[in-house]
């Protein structure tokens, strides 16, 4: 198979006289004629030892060297950044992690950028470094392959699966004085048993069925645990197919059109996935210059059936889903229903249609649903909208029973503050806790607030209080908790105008969320209220508070695709 170079980006580090000393790098590493005179293409990995999440992913990109190989590209391997959530969870390295973000695809965009490379395949595995990875593909628009590294296969515990929501929850239970602390302890060793992020559908595995979906990733290939030696032949497939997509000049952009973003929209929802996806959706079709807000996401949430029955909210995880013939088994029959637009490019060089017709219904499984018979009729995620989000708010209904709540306010201005009076019991039932001056910039960073909402459900009290907050929630959060409020407090938002035993009321079957105050009254409090300056004045944390934007638009930092003045696959 062969290339013309003088049409790709690599021309500029190894084709002509004049590129002599570049290529005199090349041959340092060992590299031969022929391989320089082939295309480079990027194999990125978000591996490391932070996290059972990323250990295996150099492994994986490793492997995916060979079949870039044997499709006539040079491979050139490198690494970028992980943040990951469940060990920032709960205090302030929390704030480093949807920042991580934007920090995982500038990298991979100045590394690519840096050395001129072709084409690009990118393995992620915790969840920021999915959208991220995704987010610098389209940003690039160099054909492109992304490679979830898999699940974590679940822990058993008293003959359960179990998982690390779990143990969080089981923080609870031994504050409640439910659980001993050997019992805690016995769980904790056993929740977690090897390689592979965190197995319900939670931030991870949601967007890696986004991957999927959206036709970035090969056909069923994410759902595969990280253990599984399956995951070896994905790898390679993965460095075979971009080599396809080179030759074809098929890119990231033409694959994820609108109506392949409404397809990821769709199996988010149908799959009772994460909250964040209404945050990383927003932000990839930035990157690819199209509008897609919190408020498309959450019509399309509306209009879906849930059908897959994976925790938290149902009883299977990542492992049970891939045995029942993985998201694109979920994707057959939300296309004969009518959700989903088969006429998408995928990686695999055919539209999501021509990839589904391979695909036959397993019957013998209970894991999904046909839409003709879905778990509840709309979504697993809803996206809300009223007199305290007025740019909106997302939450999770997925296994929950209760969608309409109205309680008193109790305000909190950190995650640590209500965190300590949940462990306290300083709280009382029926009451909606705010945690607020969580959000983008004034976090800075949005963290997430499992470690509260697990200790209120391990208290037994998760379905008799509802949260709210300008932050996040994990996507393992169960329970009646609202995130992205916008706007934030930071920014003077209505959540910052809130005070103890103000009634409030949210209606997720409407859609709704009020903050039951006069007028009059709010506006005598917003005279009074004055910006606050967080603690992070330097670093990092500081330059993202100074050009975020709002959670409704994916909280990104740059313009994206709508403003460039140049494509960096046509330099």
């Amino acid at each position: 198979m062969g290339f013309d170079k003088s049409k790709l980006p690599s021309r500029h580090v190894s084709v002509g006289p004049e590129k002599a000393p570049h290529r005199s790098y090349y041959y340092a590493m060992g590299m031969t004629e022929e391989e320089i005179a082939r295309p480079f293409v990027a194999v990125a990995s978000a591996g490391n030892d932070s996290a059972p999440c990323n250990t295996t992913l150099d492994m994986q990109a490793d492997i995916c060297r060979e079949g870039v190989v044997e499709g006539g590209g040079t491979p050139r391997r490198f690494n970028t950044i992980t943040v990951t959530d469940g060990i920032a969870m709960g205090h302030q390295g929390m704030k480093s992690s949807l920042v991580s973000r934007e920090v995982i695809a500038d990298s991979i965009e100045l590394s690519v950028r840096g050395h001129c490379y072709d084409a690009l395949v990118g393995f992620a595995g915790c969840d920021k470094s999915l959208p991220g990875m995704m987010m610098a593909m389209l940003r690039l628009n160099v054909p492109s392959v992304f490679v979830y590294g898999g699940s974590i296969l679940p822990g058993q515990f008293h003959g359960k699966d179990v998982t690390v929501l779990d143990v969080f929850e089981a923080v609870g239970q031994y504050e409640a004085g439910s659980c001993p602390l050997q019992e805690l302890i016995a769980l904790e060793k056993v929740a977690c048993p090897g390689d592979g992020a965190c197995g319900g559908q939670f931030t991870a595995n949601t967007m890696a069925c986004v991957g999927e979906a959206i036709g970035l990733s090969l056909p069923n290939s994410n759902m595969a645990p990280a253990p599984y030696e399956s995951r070896a032949d994905i790898a390679r497939d993965a460095g075979r197919a971009v080599m396809r997509l080179l030759e074809r000049n098929i890119r990231p952009r033409d694959i994820c059109t609108r109506k392949a973003f409404e397809n990821a929209a769709r199996v988010v929802a149908a799959t009772g996935g994460s909250t964040n996806a209404a945050l990383h959706l927003p932000a990839m079709a930035n990157e690819a210059g199209i509008e897609f807000t919190l408020f498309d996401v959450a019509e399309i949430f509306r209009t879906t059936p849930y059908i897959a029955d994976l925790k938290p909210g149902g009883r299977y995880v990542a492992k049970d889903m891939h045995a029942a013939g993985g998201i694109y088994m979920a994707m057959k029959t939300l296309l004969e229903g009518g959700f989903l637009h088969g006429d998408c490019m995928t990686v695999t060089g055919r539209t999501l249609a021509e990839n589904i017709a391979d695909i036959r219904w397993n019957d013998a499984q209970d894991v999904i649903r046909p839409v003709t018979n879905p778990i509840t009729p709309t979504g697993g995620v809803v996206g809300l909208k009223g007199s305290l989000a007025p740019d909106g708010a997302i939450v999770k209904v997925a296994g929950m029973e209760r969608l309409l709540f109205e309680g008193p306010a109790r305000v909190f201005d950190c995650e640590e503050d209500c965190f300590r009076a949940v462990s306290e019991r300083a709280y009382r039932e029926g009451e909606v806790l705010i945690i607020r001056y969580e959000g983008p910039k004034g976090g800075p960073g949005m963290r997430e607030m499992l470690a509260t909402t697990a200790a209120l459900y391990g208290q037994g009290m998760g379905d008799k209080v509802a949260l709210i907050t300008d932050g996040r929630f994990s996507g393992a959060t169960r329970g009646f908790c609202i995130g992205h409020v916008g706007p934030e407090a930071a920014e003077g938002g209505p959540i910052a105008m809130i005070e103890n035993g103000d009634m409030i009321r949210i209606d997720a079957a409407a859609g709704t969320i009020d903050l039951l105050v006069d007028d009059a009254v709010l506006a005598g409090r917003r005279a009074k209220w004055q910006p606050r300056v967080n603690d992070y004045q330097s670093g990092a944390l500081y330059r993202y508070a100074q050009t975020v934007g709002p959670a409704s638009l994916g909280a990104v930092t740059h313009p994206g695709a709508r403003a460039e003045r140049h494509v960096y696959a046509d330099i």
